[in-house]
Formats: structure tokens, C-alpha cells, sequence
């Protein structure tokens, strides 16, 4: 059962306006970022995913995966779970968001609506848990663009860094595009084509956008 739309709250700073949003400006941060798993990733819960990155700094990272999306689960299902009354007059794509605390909601959305706890900002793309946003869009109104993802992927202190480093995840840009207006099993194939790379080298390439 999907108990709410929360973010556990030690793994993100709430966004803060006067912080530019916290860390996701702060120098050195992934945040904003794609990451996209390598094929040594195969045989995992991470198989060719590409993971929108919503935190990053010293004690760690969160993202939330944008390529699964779950089957036979709609987001009249979700709204049901949430006592919302009413079907959606939209269709709001539901995610896998990744591994851990599968019974959380996240809404990543394009920038034409902004709502209070926004999580994360940056070049038109924004992360919510405020279940409000998901009301707003079932309404038929809201954000262009939007997504809901149960669960989210995390890392400890240094942990994405090492896993960078032996050649897991690579850096991309992170675009409108990309995450709402590309079919999901195209995302993966088309995040390394944006690099300019070869999808048959992905496996030796390391680096950033």
C-alpha cells in the first residue's frame, strides 16, 4: 500500500528559497544530473536504468529511476490509496523509482506549476512529495509534464563516487526532453547518444556531461 507522498526526511534537506534549493547548487554536486547505468549493471534492479539525481553531497546521494515504468498500477490506483475522491482526468505515467521505500511518492514535473515542499529545482525540471501537486494534476491542471515514481535509489557517504569511478554510472545532462517527452526504452540508448558516444563503447566510458 502506498501509505503517502513523503520523503524520508534524513536523506534530503527541505528546499530552502534563500539556499538557491540547497545541494543541488552546491559546488561538485550531481544533482539535477542523469545517471545511467553501464552494462555492468546488468542483472540487477538497475539494468539500463538512467536515474534523475535530486540530492548530492558529502553524505550521500538520492535519485529517483524515470525508465520503469510499473505495470497494472495507474495513478487512479495511487489516487484511491491517498483517500483521493474522483478519477483523473490525465494520465500521470507511474515509475518505478527505485529500491528503497517503495511505499514513497515522488513527482518529478516540468515548471509551469510550483507548489510548497518542493525538493529540488533546476533547469525546469522539479521533485515533489507534496501530495497536493498530484490533486492539481489529476484535476486536469498543473505542470505540462509529470511523472510519479514510487521508491527512489540511494548512496551512503562516497558511495556513487566509487561506483562512478569503476565505470557503473555515467554523467548526463538532464533534459525536458529526455525525461517527459522520450519513450522510456528509448531513455537509456538516447542519454549516451546525447554525449556523442557509441552505445556498443558505453562500457568503458567514464565521465561527465
Amino acid at each position: 500500500m502506498i501509505k503517502n507522498i513523503t520523503i524520508p526526511t534524513q536523506k534530503i534537506p527541505p528546499a530552502d528559497a534563500d539556499a538557491n534549493f540547497g545541494i543541488g547548487r552546491r559546488t561538485g554536486s550531481l544533482a539535477g544530473k542523469l545517471l545511467v547505468a553501464s552494462p555492468s549493471l546488468q542483472e540487477t534492479c538497475f539494468t539500463r536504468a538512467v536515474i534523475y539525481l535530486c540530492a548530492h553531497d558529502e553524505f550521500g546521494a538520492m535519485g529517483v529511476v524515470v525508465n520503469y515504468p510499473v505495470k497494472n498500477v495507474e495513478v487512479d490506483d495511487i489516487m484511491e490509496q491517498l483517500n483521493m475522491k474522483g478519477q483523473s482526468k490525465r494520465d500521470l505515467p507511474v515509475h518505478f523509482g527505485g529500491p528503497v521505500d517503495s511505499n514513497r511518492g515522488f513527482i518529478i514535473h516540468s515548471d509551469e506549476f510550483i507548489a510548497n515542499g518542493t525538493i529540488y529545482q533546476n533547469d525546469g525540471m522539479v521533485v515533489t512529495s507534496n501530495a497536493e501537486v498530484l490533486r492539481v494534476i489529476a484535476g486536469g491542471e498543473g505542470p505540462k509534464h509529470g511523472l510519479l515514481a514510487l521508491g527512489y535509489a540511494g548512496w551512503g557517504a562516497g558511495q556513487l563516487e566509487s561506483e562512478i569511478e569503476s565505470g557503473s554510472w555515467i554523467i548526463v545532462s538532464a533534459t525536458k526532453q529526455l525525461l517527459f517527452e522520450t519513450a522510456n526504452d528509448m531513455k537509456w540508448s538516447l542519454s549516451i547518444a546525447s554525449l556523442g558516444f557509441d552505445v556498443g563503447n558505453f562500457s568503458s566510458m567514464v565521465g561527465h556531461a
